[in-house]
Parts: C-alpha cells; structure tokens; sequence
C-alpha cells in the first residue's frame, strides 16, 4: 500500500499543477494566439526544457537516486553528506557552463531548430532573444532537481510535487503583470520562466537543511560516486529524454510547415502531458527510489512484483486516457484554448495533432516505468539503445508521414509529426518490455490476459458512451465558455463512470490495485 499511497500523494500535487497549467495555457493562447512571437518563445522554451530532462529529472535523477540510495543503505551518514555536497558542486559547474554556452551560442541554436525563420528575421532575432533569456533557467531548475531527487528518496514527495504548481503561478503573474509593459508581450513568458525555476529552488532548499542534508557546494570530477554517477549519466542522455528529443526532431519539421504548426504541436502535447505528469510520472517517480532499495538489498521477487504493480497500473490509466485525449480532443482542445487570439481554426489544428499524437499516450506512460526498472539497476545501456532505435524512428516515420503531405500542400501536415512521435514512443515502449523479458527481471504475476480483457471491455464502453455524448451535445465551439466546462467535466465524469462500472462488474476491486512486493 505504501507504493499506492507515495503515488496519490504525487498524484495530487502534479493534479493541483496541471490545473495550474491549464489556466496557464488558456491566459497564454487568449492573449497572444498562435505564429510569429509566440512560435519564438516556444522554441526558446522547449531547447533548455529539453537540456532540463538532462541536467534535472531526467538524466541525472536516474543516474544520482540508484547511487544515493545504495549510500543510504550503506548507513554511513557522512559518506552520503559528502556525496551530496560534491555531486552539487560538480553539478552547478557544468550547467554554468552549459547555460553560458547557450547564451552566447543563442543565434546558431535558433538557426538549428528554427531553419524555417531564417527568412524571418525579426521572427528568428526574438527567438534568440528569447533563448539568452530561458537559458539560465537551467542552474536553477537543475539544482531544485537534485534537492527534489534526495527529498524523494526520503519518502517526501508531496513538496518537490508542488513546484510545478508555482512554476505555472509565477508564468501567469509574468503574463497579467509584465506582459502589459513589453514592446513584445509574449517576451514575459520567457522572463517568467526564469524566475519560476529560482523560486522552486528557494522553495525546496529549506526541507533539505530539515533533512541535514543541505549540500555545500564542493567540485568532485574527481569524487568516485560523482564518477560513477558521471558513468551512468552518459548513456542515458538519450534515453531519459526520448520524448523530449521527439518532440525538438517535430519543432525543426514544424518550423517548416505552414505559420502556427509549432504552435499547434505545442499546445497538443501540453493536453497530453496532463495524463503523463499526473499518473505516469508520479508512479515512476514513486517507483524508481523503490526499485532501487530493492535491488541493493538482492530482493529479485520483490523488484518484479513492483514492475508488475506499475505496469498495471499505468494501463490501467493511460489506456482510457488515451482514449479519452482521442475521442474529447476537439472539445477539450475547444475549451481550455479557443478564446481570444486563439481562433477556431486553430482549435481544430491542435485537435488534429492531439488526436494522432493520443495514440501512444499508454506508451508514453508505460515507459516512465519501465525506464526506472534499468536505472535502480544502474543498467543505463539497455534504455541508451532503445532510445536510439526510437529517435532513429521517429525521424523516418516524420520523413515517411510528413514530406508527401508538405509536398502536396496538405492541411494539417503537423498532424503526421505528432503521429510519428506517438508512433515513436510504442517503439519505445516495447523495446524496453522485450528487454526486460529477455533479462529475465520482470515475471509477470497470475492473471495479466483477464486483466488486459477487462481493460479493453471498459475501454470500448467509455469510447461509446463519449460518442453518444458528443452527437447529442453537437459543435462543442458553439458553445458559450462555461457550457463548454460543464459539458466538459460531464462527458469525462460519464467516460470515467462506465469505464469504472464495467471494471467492476468484470471483477476488478481497490484490493487488487495494491502493491505485492
């Protein structure tokens, strides 16, 4: 029970953040719409978010939680204070840098990812503009990530799950306050992005001191568990931020599409990251700390029957909301954006994208546990090489899909980008499965075909029931703004309700949701 109760605490507080971010979205596409200043910001954005999978949660928590659990279970309190204070010293060090580079190198990077405003000027200057502005975002974001990585594996993840809350506050104060005073309005997200990622860091650094384990900055390139953590980052620069890198390969193939494809993408995927972020991060989060301690203390049966908790569990989520993204997507897309400078046809663009990119939304989720089953094991190859094999996908299928429909001048040629990218993550999602089979870590407990048919009974009720209530309620835009919301949460509430009922008439119960390692 203690895995389920760590993931509804997370749950929560990523729950309070998505909300966050919906009014965030809302107040940004209101105000500034799709195309031209907005496509810079979300370029400048999406570069130092990605590095973020790398220097943050991503890489480096995979790498720094399996190590630092292994000190903990050691018992050796200074060992642990001294690790923790040379692998931030090391790890403020190289974001510095990696931050000064980003900002002197701002109009070679824009060039990289934008190759479509380079007949654009004013529009490729903002960008780069932008950049040396989100950059630094980085120091902050990364140090608040290893504070969080060490609250974690201490069982504190209610306060390390709130900061997302506050980075989407402090946006939306950026957005009413200091957009008004800007000769480019849109230029307040990117200051607004900065500040945010100094006040997560502020927020958590006094729970670290509560813990005794306040870092004190010491360089330790030379330290040997820094080394080893060194050691495991490497190979999984890539596979720790696969979605990321697939959706930078979709922003280049977007910037050469038709103005707002960047947009549309951007918008799609932060409605699917709603499900990722409150369900699937949250239980790998929970799990990788978990698994770790397992496999430090040689409990194999343990270490399988946790995968095999998450893995049920995440389908057991991701498979409706898959569904649910699919089949809701232009009334959901309709009401949390079509206001203001948001206009109708750009609803039904980022509708598209959301509908092709829902498709892999049970991979996606499925792989945030999977990917911790090799790094507690601080195998970090395995995920390397799927992650390779997923991103060289990735970009044949956006070739594949893509150039016939720029090449005919189709409407909605982003859509095939986010098709390939949802595509992409069940390729990666497999790999890793088969992987972990052919290692002989994961033994599936008794009744996964049962389990499977139950879900996909409940999946194909929910899908009718949303369709019924789609053909009666009829053209979700027509709607006014808090119709819209009610019949929102009403098809959702009556998804969620048959998809429930039938899991329960099936047989499925609360008891059977429990962790059994």
């Amino acid at each position: 029970m203690k895995l389920l109760r760590s993931t509804l605490v997370f749950s929560a507080m990523t729950f309070l953040s998505r909300i966050a971010g919906f009014a965030r979205d809302m107040l940004q596409a209101t105000l500034f719409g799709t195309g031209g200043a907005m496509s810079a910001f979300i370029v400048a954005y999406r570069i130092p978010n990605f590095l973020r999978r790398i220097f943050a949660e991503g890489s480096m928590q995979m790498a720094f939680v399996p190590v630092l659990n292994e000190i903990r279970e050691s018992g050796d309190r200074e060992r642990l204070r001294d690790f923790i204070d040379h692998m931030a010293g090391s790890l403020a060090a190289v974001v510095f840098v990696v931050a000064g580079v980003g900002v002197l190198a701002a109009p070679l990077i824009a060039t990289v990812f934008t190759p479509g405003a380079l007949d654009e000027p004013e529009k490729f200057a903002l960008t780069a503009e932008m950049l040396r502005i989100t950059f630094p975002y980085l120091i902050c974001i990364s140090l608040m990530a290893l504070c969080a990585s060490v609250l974690n594996s201490y069982g504190k993840f209610g306060l390390a799950a709130f900061t997302p809350v506050l980075h989407n506050l402090t946006v939306i104060a950026a957005m009413l306050l200091l957009a008004p005073q800007m000769d480019v309005p849109p230029k307040a997200l990117a200051w607004g992005v900065l500040v945010a990622g100094f006040l997560q860091l502020v927020l958590l650094w006094p729970a670290l001191i509560r813990l005794g384990l306040r870092p004190r900055f010491k360089l330790g390139f030379h330290h040997a568990e820094v080394r080893r953590v060194g050691k495991l980052m490497i190979p999984t620069l890539f596979s720790s931020s696969v979605a990321q890198l697939n959706l930078l390969v979709g922003t280049v193939f977007a910037s050469l599409l038709a103005d707002g494809s960047q947009d549309w993408l951007y918008y799609s995927d932060r409605l699917i990251e709603f499900p990722l972020g409150l369900f699937g991060v949250a239980i790998g989060t929970v799990i990788l700390p978990h698994l770790a301690r397992r496999f430090a203390a040689q409990d194999h049966d343990g270490y399988s029957h946790s995968l095999d908790w998450g893995l049920r569990l995440v389908l057991l989520v991701g498979w409706p909301a898959g569904l649910g993204l699919m089949f809701l997507a232009e009334p959901i897309t309709a009401t949390v954006y079509n206001y203001g400078r948001f206009t109708a046809h750009d609803t039904q663009m980022a509708a598209w994208s959301l509908i092709a990119m829902s498709i892999g939304v049970p991979a996606f989720m499925a792989s945030k546990v999977l990917l911790p089953a090799f790094y507690a094991r601080q195998d970090t190859r395995t995920p390397m090489r799927a992650a390779l094999w997923t991103v060289a996908s990735n970009v044949g299928l956006t070739l594949a899909i893509v150039t016939p429909l720029a090449m005919n001048r189709t409407l909605g040629g982003h859509a095939g980008i986010a098709l390939a990218t949802g595509l992409a993550g069940i390729v990666n999602a497999l790999w890793l499965f088969i992987a972990l089979r052919r290692q002989q870590l994961f033994a599936a407990l008794p009744g996964w075909p049962a389990y499977l048919a139950q879900l996909i009974a409940a999946g194909v009720t929910m899908v009718a029931t949303l369709l019924a209530l789609r053909a009666w309620i009829g053209d979700w835009s027509l709607l006014h703004w808090h119709a819209r919301i009610l019949w929102l949460f009403t098809a959702i509430a009556a998804g969620a309700a048959a998809y429930a009922l039938v899991l329960l008439a099936l047989g499925l119960r609360p008891r059977h949701l429990r962790d059994r390692g």
